[in-house]
């Protein structure tokens, strides 16, 4: 690789960036302030790259924001877990049905009607997490997609969708994780 390969990159990063819609950023992070004040769950998921910012995600929201409002004003901690972290469940679930269940047969297992379901992906066609989106839309959830810039079927039908206007997987997931961080930084520092 050479310099001009890295400024290109950062180039086209920094427009993934300057693109991002904060006003549909900043409902999100008011769909899921009214998840934790009526005292509902957050489930999260993706796969690959993105499970891995899923789970940054859920930490970040469910340790350090749930913190800050905590000490701030005796606020309520954020309900919130990844659905990518259950080795045991992915497995067992994955060998005794398929693997397209694997979000699908624990959100059966967790989920209630009035809870928000966000999830990460740079395609939006993977079927494990369509078929856990369609369940949760028909069973009363609140669906939230990231997706990158083929969109997908996510993008058809989850409630609120932000698309990245790019199909270049790391610079999706990079897009992905700092709105995850400005959602959590929103309730950190907002």
């Amino acid at each position: 690789m050479t310099l001009p390969y890295f400024q290109q990159y950062i180039k086209r990063q920094q427009a993934v960036y300057e693109a991002i819609p904060l006003k549909q950023v900043e409902h999100i992070i008011n769909l899921i302030k009214k998840c934790r004040d009526e005292d509902r769950q957050l489930f999260a998921f993706g796969n690959g790259g993105s499970a891995s910012n899923v789970s940054h995600f859920i930490t970040d929201l469910g340790k350090s924001a749930s913190d800050k409002l905590v000490s701030q004003d005796g606020g309520k901690r954020f309900r919130c877990m990844s659905l990518n972290e259950n080795l045991s469940w992915i497995t067992a679930i994955g060998n005794d049905y398929a693997y397209e269940d694997i979000y699908l047969r624990q959100l059966q297992n967790y989920a209630r009607p009035g809870d928000v379901v966000l999830t990460l992906g740079v395609s939006g066609n993977s079927p494990n997490v369509v078929k856990a989106v369609e369940w949760a839309n028909a069973n009363g959830l609140t669906t939230i997609g990231l997706v990158g810039g083929k969109r997908g079927r996510i993008a058809d039908i989850a409630h609120e969708v932000i698309v990245i206007d790019d199909t270049h997987y790391g610079r999706v997931e990079d897009a992905q994780m700092t709105i995850c961080h400005l959602i959590c930084y929103g309730f950190i520092e907002g």
